[in-house]
Protein backbone atom coordinates (compact mmCIF):
# COMPACT_ATOMS: atom_id res chain seq x y z
CA UNK A 1 0.00 0.00 0.00
CA UNK A 2 1.00 3.67 -0.05
CA UNK A 3 0.45 5.46 2.83
CA UNK A 4 1.23 9.42 2.90
CA UNK A 5 2.38 11.35 6.32
CA UNK A 6 1.30 14.69 6.64
CA UNK A 7 3.96 15.91 8.77
CA UNK A 8 7.45 14.20 8.98
CA UNK A 9 8.05 15.09 12.76
CA UNK A 10 9.42 12.16 15.23
CA UNK A 11 5.85 10.35 15.46
CA UNK A 12 5.56 10.57 11.97
CA UNK A 13 9.32 9.02 11.49
CA UNK A 14 8.42 6.58 13.41
CA UNK A 15 4.72 5.40 12.06
CA UNK A 16 6.80 5.55 8.56
CA UNK A 17 9.52 3.30 9.86
CA UNK A 18 6.99 0.70 10.85
CA UNK A 19 4.81 1.01 7.72
CA UNK A 20 8.36 0.31 5.67
CA UNK A 21 9.57 -2.66 7.92
CA UNK A 22 5.17 -4.26 6.77
CA UNK A 23 6.53 -4.20 3.40
CA UNK A 24 4.52 -0.82 2.91
CA UNK A 25 5.66 2.40 0.71
CA UNK A 26 5.60 5.70 2.67
CA UNK A 27 5.11 9.17 1.03
CA UNK A 28 6.31 11.80 3.85
CA UNK A 29 5.37 15.69 3.84
CA UNK A 30 5.74 18.89 5.38
CA UNK A 31 5.75 22.63 5.31
CA UNK A 32 8.76 23.38 3.95
CA UNK A 33 8.32 21.25 0.55
CA UNK A 34 10.15 17.63 -0.14
CA UNK A 35 13.71 19.53 -0.67
CA UNK A 36 13.69 19.74 3.54
CA UNK A 37 13.31 15.84 3.53
CA UNK A 38 15.84 14.74 1.84
CA UNK A 39 18.01 13.40 4.46
CA UNK A 40 15.09 12.01 6.75
CA UNK A 41 13.66 9.81 3.75
CA UNK A 42 17.31 8.53 2.90
CA UNK A 43 17.69 7.43 6.52
CA UNK A 44 14.47 5.60 5.89
CA UNK A 45 15.13 3.91 3.75
CA UNK A 46 14.56 3.82 -1.07
CA UNK A 47 10.58 3.19 -0.22
CA UNK A 48 10.28 6.14 1.25
CA UNK A 49 9.53 9.13 -0.89
CA UNK A 50 9.44 13.74 0.06
CA UNK A 51 6.46 14.82 -1.56
CA UNK A 52 4.20 17.68 -1.90
CA UNK A 53 1.17 17.95 0.25
CA UNK A 54 -1.31 17.21 -2.87
CA UNK A 55 0.68 13.90 -3.35
CA UNK A 56 0.54 12.54 -0.06
CA UNK A 57 -3.25 13.60 0.08
CA UNK A 58 -3.64 11.26 -2.82
CA UNK A 59 -2.48 8.24 -1.20
CA UNK A 60 -5.61 5.62 -0.20
CA UNK A 61 -4.33 5.98 3.55
CA UNK A 62 -2.95 8.95 5.31
CA UNK A 63 -1.75 9.82 8.85
CA UNK A 64 -2.17 13.27 10.26
CA UNK A 65 0.92 14.11 12.18
CA UNK A 66 1.21 17.85 12.85
CA UNK A 67 0.59 20.12 15.79
CA UNK A 68 -2.60 20.85 16.71
CA UNK A 69 -2.44 24.51 16.27
CA UNK A 70 -1.13 23.60 13.07
CA UNK A 71 -4.12 21.14 11.76
CA UNK A 72 -7.12 23.90 10.71
CA UNK A 73 -4.28 25.57 8.49
CA UNK A 74 -2.91 22.48 7.30
CA UNK A 75 -6.11 20.78 6.35
CA UNK A 76 -7.87 23.68 4.72
CA UNK A 77 -4.68 24.22 2.40
CA UNK A 78 -5.29 20.61 0.79
CA UNK A 79 -7.05 19.39 -2.10
CA UNK A 80 -10.69 18.00 -1.28
CA UNK A 81 -10.69 14.65 0.03
CA UNK A 82 -12.16 11.54 -2.27
CA UNK A 83 -12.88 9.32 0.50
CA UNK A 84 -9.33 8.27 1.41
CA UNK A 85 -8.53 6.97 5.10
CA UNK A 86 -7.10 9.65 7.58
CA UNK A 87 -5.95 8.38 9.92
CA UNK A 88 -5.62 10.99 13.03
CA UNK A 89 -2.92 11.02 15.17
CA UNK A 90 -3.32 14.18 16.53
CA UNK A 91 -3.06 15.35 20.25
CA UNK A 92 -5.50 18.39 21.41
CA UNK A 93 -2.14 20.31 22.53
CA UNK A 94 -2.09 23.96 22.18
CA UNK A 95 1.19 25.30 22.57
CA UNK A 96 4.63 23.77 22.75
CA UNK A 97 6.60 20.90 24.95
CA UNK A 98 6.41 22.31 28.72
CA UNK A 99 3.51 24.86 28.17
CA UNK A 100 0.82 22.60 26.95
CA UNK A 101 -2.83 23.57 27.44
CA UNK A 102 -5.64 20.90 26.33
CA UNK A 103 -7.80 22.49 23.25
CA UNK A 104 -11.71 22.69 23.90
CA UNK A 105 -13.45 21.70 20.89
CA UNK A 106 -16.69 22.15 22.35
CA UNK A 107 -19.16 19.01 22.13
CA UNK A 108 -17.27 17.33 19.88
CA UNK A 109 -14.59 14.48 19.90
CA UNK A 110 -11.42 15.99 18.61
CA UNK A 111 -11.49 13.49 15.50
CA UNK A 112 -14.90 14.74 14.99
CA UNK A 113 -13.66 18.40 14.92
CA UNK A 114 -10.72 17.14 12.23
CA UNK A 115 -13.54 15.05 10.23
CA UNK A 116 -15.53 18.34 9.81
CA UNK A 117 -12.70 19.96 8.89
CA UNK A 118 -11.82 17.08 6.12
CA UNK A 119 -14.86 16.72 4.63
CA UNK A 120 -14.79 13.67 2.20
CA UNK A 121 -11.84 11.69 4.17
CA UNK A 122 -12.67 8.52 5.74
CA UNK A 123 -11.69 9.65 9.30
CA UNK A 124 -10.16 6.77 11.75
CA UNK A 125 -8.95 7.85 15.24
CA UNK A 126 -5.61 5.91 15.73
CA UNK A 127 -2.34 5.96 17.44
CA UNK A 128 -2.32 9.15 19.88
CA UNK A 129 -1.61 7.06 22.86
CA UNK A 130 1.47 5.65 21.78
CA UNK A 131 4.46 7.82 22.55
CA UNK A 132 7.28 8.37 20.10
CA UNK A 133 10.05 6.09 21.64
CA UNK A 134 7.30 2.98 21.93
CA UNK A 135 5.99 3.59 17.92
CA UNK A 136 9.65 2.99 16.88
CA UNK A 137 9.88 -0.13 19.41
CA UNK A 138 9.21 -3.21 18.43
CA UNK A 139 5.89 -4.21 19.13
CA UNK A 140 6.27 -7.32 20.57
CA UNK A 141 7.58 -7.01 23.88
CA UNK A 142 8.39 -10.23 25.88
CA UNK A 143 5.87 -12.08 23.78
CA UNK A 144 2.94 -9.42 24.46
CA UNK A 145 1.66 -7.31 21.81
CA UNK A 146 1.61 -3.46 22.56
CA UNK A 147 -1.81 -2.53 22.11
CA UNK A 148 -3.33 0.28 19.71
CA UNK A 149 -6.80 1.19 19.98
CA UNK A 150 -8.73 2.40 16.80
CA UNK A 151 -12.22 4.69 16.34
CA UNK A 152 -14.10 5.61 13.26
CA UNK A 153 -17.71 6.29 12.03
CA UNK A 154 -16.65 4.16 8.85
CA UNK A 155 -16.62 0.30 9.42
CA UNK A 156 -14.55 0.11 6.20
CA UNK A 157 -12.11 2.34 7.07
CA UNK A 158 -11.89 1.13 10.58
CA UNK A 159 -11.01 -2.50 9.26
CA UNK A 160 -8.73 -1.27 7.00
CA UNK A 161 -6.79 0.72 9.72
CA UNK A 162 -6.65 -2.44 12.36
CA UNK A 163 -5.19 -4.60 9.38
CA UNK A 164 -2.75 -2.09 8.93
CA UNK A 165 -1.76 -2.02 12.52
CA UNK A 166 -2.30 -5.29 12.93
CA UNK A 167 0.49 -6.07 9.98
CA UNK A 168 2.46 -3.85 12.68
CA UNK A 169 2.27 -6.54 15.16
CA UNK A 170 0.26 -4.37 17.13
CA UNK A 171 -2.69 -6.27 19.22
CA UNK A 172 -5.65 -3.81 17.84
CA UNK A 173 -8.61 -2.68 20.47
CA UNK A 174 -12.35 -1.16 18.37
CA UNK A 175 -13.12 1.32 20.60
CA UNK A 176 -15.92 2.34 18.53
CA UNK A 177 -17.53 5.42 17.02
CA UNK A 178 -15.38 8.51 16.38
CA UNK A 179 -17.47 10.47 19.23
CA UNK A 180 -17.13 7.73 22.24
CA UNK A 181 -14.24 5.71 21.17
CA UNK A 182 -12.28 9.19 20.66
CA UNK A 183 -13.07 10.62 23.70
CA UNK A 184 -11.46 7.97 25.13
CA UNK A 185 -8.38 7.70 23.70
CA UNK A 186 -7.51 11.43 23.02
CA UNK A 187 -5.47 13.68 25.71
CA UNK A 188 -7.76 14.05 28.51
CA UNK A 189 -9.34 10.53 27.99
CA UNK A 190 -8.63 7.29 30.54
CA UNK A 191 -6.50 5.35 27.54
CA UNK A 192 -4.13 8.98 26.57
CA UNK A 193 -0.66 7.84 27.24
CA UNK A 194 -1.32 4.32 28.39
CA UNK A 195 1.47 1.64 27.16
CA UNK A 196 -1.19 -1.37 27.31
CA UNK A 197 0.25 -4.86 26.12
CA UNK A 198 -1.36 -7.73 25.65
CA UNK A 199 -0.68 -11.49 26.32
CA UNK A 200 -1.68 -14.41 23.77
CA UNK A 201 -3.56 -14.27 20.80
CA UNK A 202 -6.95 -12.58 21.51
CA UNK A 203 -10.20 -13.68 19.67
CA UNK A 204 -11.63 -11.34 17.16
Amino acid sequence: MEIGTIGAGAFAQAFAKQALKAGHKVKLCNSRGPESLREIVSRLGPRAIAATRDEVAACEMVLLAVPWDNVPETLANLPRWKNQILIDGTNPFHGKAGKFTLADVGNLSTSQFIAALAPGARVVKALNTIIVPNLEAEPIVNGARRVAFISADDDGAKKQVETLLAGFGYSVIDLGNLRDGGLIQQAGGPLAGRNLLEEGERHR
